[in-house]
């Protein structure tokens, strides 16, 4: 996920202006975030994080990449109560293409990071970044919280005698109240090499 300096600046500064015009209480209302009279609170992949206001810079720091992805759940939120369903990034408001494609990309990346790894050590990269283990159809399901209305779903299938372990990664129904498409795919670029990264350093 490499990134044009300018370009990425440019992406950077009218998605900060168009929040300095927002009331941070009702950015707090609508995202899940809680507002302390100087900054936004909330938690990123299992981290506590607060955006400062109205600069809007997150401390600790974020890579630029999330940076963008924050400050635009900020501006689209609407505040719609998370869903009980998963969907496939292709089965969301116009992911035919992009979301579909994606999909297919994720699931090469989680078979790859599956790879002759042990439940336990996935259980471990999954829980360096805050999540929450559920039951389901799959073998095994982690839910990660991008942002607090933004969940983000894993779920894996082991390998056995006649397949190697797969996996798939779903987006809450309700994520299109948060971000556009090319936003929610930005998002499990990022997660994907946020677990890459864990797996290699740890």
């Amino acid at each position: 996920m490499q990134q044009d300096n300018r370009a990425f600046q440019e992406m950077l500064r009218p998605a900060r202006e168009r929040l300095r015009h927002r009331r941070p209480e009702d950015i707090a209302e609508k995202t899940g975030a809680a507002f302390d009279g100087a900054a936004l609170r909330l938690t990123v992949l299992g981290r506590e994080t607060f955006v400062s206001y109205p600069a809007f810079d997150p401390d600790p720091a974020l890579d630029g990449w999330s940076v963008l992805l924050l400050l635009h759940y900020f501006d689209l939120a609407d505040g719609s109560a998370v869903s009980q369903e998963n969907v496939s990034f292709g089965g969301l408001r116009e992911g035919l293409i992009r979301g579909t494609k994606f999909d297919r990309t994720a699931e090469e990346a989680l078979g790859r990071l599956l790879n002759g790894k042990t439940p336990e050590r996935i259980r471990a990269v999954c829980g360096a970044l805050g999540a929450v283990f559920t039951s389901s159809r799959a073998d095994f399901s982690a839910v990660f919280h991008l942002f607090p209305n933004y969940p983000i779903t894993v779920n894996i299938w082991w390998a056995d005698d006649e397949f190697p372990a797969s996996g798939k990664m779903l987006v809450n129904a309700s994520a299109d109240h948060y971000l556009t498409i090319e936003d929610a795919v930005t998002a499990g670029e990022v997660l994907l090499n946020r677990l890459q990264q864990i797996d290699e350093i740890s």
